[in-house]
């Protein structure tokens, strides 16, 4: 599991749904929920500010 290094969007918010998916099947041990919860927590964040920074640069695009 790479930190931020060649972390795309896509691998991202794949990364976030296997989690997800872990979580709602009851695959994670108590001994991992803590980890997988701060992973979890970094990739909401990483696509949010991807998508912001998109968007702000999307936005600058028709302002010129």
């Amino acid at each position: 599991m790479s930190k931020t290094k060649d972390l795309t969007y896509e691998k991202a918010m794949a990364e976030l749904q296997g989690i997800v998916t872990q979580m709602q099947e009851d695959e994670i041990n108590v001994d991992e929920l803590s980890e997988k919860a701060k992973r979890a927590a970094f990739l909401v964040k990483y696509c949010q500010d991807k998508l912001r920074k998109i968007e702000e640069e999307v936005s600058g695009l028709f302002e010129e």
